[in-house]
């Protein structure tokens, strides 16, 4: 069996405010082979985004990011010097941000974004990274590529947008991509075409994929593993197909309850929903915290929870047996 191409072990994201410490993201665990996609699913302000961040070192030296083990190809990110990390990042290891249009600089033309996070971590000439800027966006699905690379930011749609930042990811072909939500701003169509696109691009580069979502929709589609997040923490991770057969935590059942069912769900009808609001993470975090909206919630559940498997490596963090009958 090979080594994970990303391995993560309790990695914690504490945030310093005036009333006290945000425990953002609480013992993240997970482990990520090459050519796997792990969907990271959970609501917004659950901790996904910084998840990512932090594995590529791109958050705020305010910010308290601790790790037991956060290796990347055996390499520990932990005590790499930050010279070191910016030639991994973008070179070995690249990120697709949510909104291409914030992510792009304005002021210069979609060939010169490309050919410098080539001519960064290469030493190609400025006419042999445009040939393999414009071969990139022939290979995203872009047309006239070679006019398309004098043009700027604001010239483009922004489902184009998009597939310039994957091609920008692409540009020195990583063995990890961490897609952040990437197709949050586009319409449905266009979200299909991009969510095609990575996944085939991922089996022909035989890169991994982390893509963060909170769209189940998506998951169903592209994931080979998939890690619930909730309140900062991993509640319920295996693979795709474990979770959505039998997902063994509340909150993942709850998720997948709000989902509409073609065929069950009646015009009009009510769509599930998950009463209450997520618990506040600043100061101590204690037992489970979706116990204030869980209905199998006991004293117990105010104590530490333990981490169970449901079957081989479908793990979940609660004290119940999964409820076969509420099974999706």
């Amino acid at each position: 069996m090979t080594d994970p191409i990303l391995n993560v072990r309790n990695l914690t994201v504490d945030i310093p405010i005036g009333a006290g410490t945000l425990h953002a993201v609480r013992g993240i665990d997970f482990e990520l082979n090459r050519g796997e996609t792990l969907c990271i699913v959970g609501e917004s302000g659950s901790g996904k985004s910084l998840t990512s961040l932090a594995i590529m070192g791109l958050l705020g030296k305010r910010l308290q990011v601790r790790a037991d083990v956060l290796e990347f190809e055996g390499r520990d990110l932990r005590s790499m010097p930050p010279r070191e990390m910016r030639a991994l990042r973008g070179d070995r290891m690249a990120m697709i941000f949510q909104e291409p249009m914030t992510s792009l600089n304005p002021a210069y033309t979609i060939g010169d974004q490309l050919c410098e996070a080539l001519r960064l971590h290469r030493k190609v000439s400025k006419a042999e990274a445009m040939t393999r800027a414009a071969d990139l966006l022939g290979k995203v699905g872009i047309t006239a590529a070679e006019s398309r690379l004098r043009q700027f930011p604001h010239q483009l749609s922004g489902g184009l947008r998009q597939r310039v930042m994957i091609a920008m990811a692409l540009m020195c072909e990583p063995d990890l991509i961490i897609a952040d939500e990437p197709t949050t701003a586009l319409d449905v169509t266009i979200q299909a075409q991009i969510l095609r696109l990575l996944a085939d691009l991922k089996r022909e580069m035989n890169m991994a994929l982390i893509l963060v979502t909170h769209d189940l929709g998506v998951v169903a589609r592209i994931a080979d593993k998939v890690a619930v997040m909730y309140a900062g923490e991993i509640v319920e991770s295996g693979s795709a197909k474990a979770i959505f057969d039998a997902p063994a935590h509340p909150y993942t059942r709850g998720l997948l309850n709000c989902i509409p069912v073609p065929g069950k769900t009646k015009p009009g009808e009510p769509l599930g929903s998950i009463p209450g609001i997520v618990p506040s993470l600043i100061g101590t975090v204690s037992g489970c915290a979706f116990r204030s909206r869980c209905e199998l919630a006991v004293e117990a559940c105010a104590t530490t929870v333990p981490e169970r498997s449901a079957s081989g490596e479908h793990m979940y963090r609660c004290f119940h047996e999964p409820l076969k009958s509420e099974v999706a």
